[in-house]
């Protein structure tokens, strides 16, 4: 579990820290760990700026439910780091009550100051997100039995 996690960098440390107590109300504290022109990319989304990230995660707490991350590995190295982490969530308009999980990796690269310059998250979107959807899983189910 995160809380046996030595993470023996408190650029990692605060990083980790912020995202698995991450809140609506911690929002605000997001320019103590990201700097003003971080570059953020995951599979559906690529922003530059802390404002832009602010609202990616404003608009992330307005659709899900609960939305909760758990760092499970770390690596560091001088000018960046890599998180392993699980994402649990529900999404608030279709099966609220089902709880779902994002399994996935983030490159850090911290600035001079070190705060988060950038932010790359890798996770699987076509078998962890798309797969789920009525008619495209399906198709990916079909796919994935046929390439595999």
């Amino acid at each position: 579990m995160a809380d046996a996690l030595n993470f023996a960098d408190p650029r990692v440390e605060r990083v980790c820290a912020w995202w698995q107590h991450l809140t609506r109300d911690t929002l605000a504290t997001l320019p103590q760990v990201y700097a003003g022109h971080v570059h953020f990319v995951d599979p559906f989304n690529d922003v530059h700026g802390a404002a832009a990230l602010t609202t990616l995660l404003e608009r992330m707490f307005e659709r899900l439910v609960e939305p909760r991350f758990v760092v499970l590995e770390t690596a560091v190295q001088e000018h960046g780091a890599v998180l392993v982490w699980d994402f649990h969530y529900r999404l608030r308009d279709w099966q609220p009550a089902r709880q779902r999980l994002i399994h996935g990796v983030t490159h850090l690269r911290f600035g001079d100051d070190g705060r988060v310059v950038e932010h790359r998250d890798y996770w699987d979107a076509a078998a962890q997100v798309y797969a789920e959807l009525p008619l495209l899983g399906a198709v990916l189910r079909w796919l994935r039995r046929r390439l595999g």
